[in-house]
């Protein structure tokens, strides 16, 4: 699925572009610059109730073996190698390359979950588990074709903000766990995370506008916005729905460079990373732009729906 750029940003209402990152300014610096497309470019638009939660505990999820980095820096930095290993890279082929364009997390051996508005249906897709560098052959790492790729039945790329920036791959082959390879741990249903509630945005986004992707796996403190906050007029007022979430917006703290579709990381009380949110929208007016946090689909509203997919399927 393809929309011409100019269309779908609603009171400014910025899709993440897949390959772009959150947004695209500097290395999760202040200052960001937006990445809202041109009218000449066109944005490659791109499930689990309580059994599904049960399934992925039961094989230990959310509790990496290298242990991620937690200080409480405001700029990003490189993550520390493998202590995301539920991130997985997804790539599309172009005369003959494979190319990086969204994150997503792989939530069973043979699942992994992205955002709708990451998926064309005219290119051929493949997930890189196990990634760290991008740019190096990694030990424990494996390219996987899809089986079947499942967009949200109501994801509309035509009107962003209307939600549903949701969609499942199901993997031709189930990964084998490792060190290097483990699951996401999803939200119980109906999970809201409190005001300011630290978490972590992942992902290979560019480091600069215009510029390269990041080889290596980046990471960055997202506090997140409740939607009390998050929905007030001079925030995202009602272009924000109880069905996302939001992270940032302090107009310091920015996460320019996670992936369209990739993770927000949360610790839950229990000491165990459950992922809450698929980057999905940013601002026109700039990546972190104060009261403008990047939106993201809130996972905990989605289980039925996640859980409904891998059974039929």
């Amino acid at each position: 699925m393809s929309i011409p750029g100019g269309h779908a940003k609603p009171m400014g209402v910025c899709v993440i572009a897949p390959g772009d990152g959150v947004a695209c300014g500097g290395k999760f610096k202040r200052g960001c610059v937006s990445c809202c497309p041109s009218a000449e470019a066109s944005i490659n638009m791109i499930p689990i109730v309580l059994a599904s939660v049960l399934i992925a505990s039961a094989l230990g999820c959310g509790t990496p073996p290298i242990e991620p980095l937690t200080s409480r820096v405001v700029n990003g930095v490189d993550a520390k190698p493998h202590s995301w290993p539920w991130q997985i890279s997804l790539q599309y082929e172009r005369d003959g390359v494979w190319r990086h364009t969204c994150g997503g997390s792989l939530i069973a051996a043979n699942w992994v979950m992205t955002a709708a508005h990451c998926i064309n249906s005219k290119l051929s897709y493949r997930v890189f588990v196990g990634k760290y560098n991008l740019v190096e052959e990694e030990a424990g790492s494996k390219a996987i074709l899809p089986e079947k790729i499942v967009v949200h039945e109501k994801w509309n790329p035509i009107f962003v903000a209307f939600g549903n920036d949701i969609a499942m791959i199901k993997l031709s082959e189930p990964v084998t766990l490792s060190d290097q390879v483990q699951l996401a741990c999803i939200p119980p249903a109906g999970t809201l995370l409190a005001n300011l509630y630290p978490c972590y945005i992942t992902g290979w986004g560019r480091l600069y506008t215009g510029g390269p992707i990041a080889d290596k796996l980046q990471q960055a403190l997202m506090p997140v916005a409740d939607h009390a906050t998050c929905s007030q007029p001079d925030w995202w007022g009602i272009a924000v729905r109880t069905t996302m979430v939001c992270a940032g917006g302090d107009g310091i703290v920015a996460g320019c460079n996670g992936d369209s579709g990739g993770p927000l990381n949360c610790k839950n009380s229990e000491g165990v990373w459950e992922v809450h949110g698929i980057a999905s929208f940013v601002s026109g007016l700039g990546c972190n732009y104060v009261k403008k946090p990047t939106v993201f689909t809130r996972v905990s509203a989605f289980n039925d729906w996640i859980d409904q997919v891998m059974m039929n399927n």
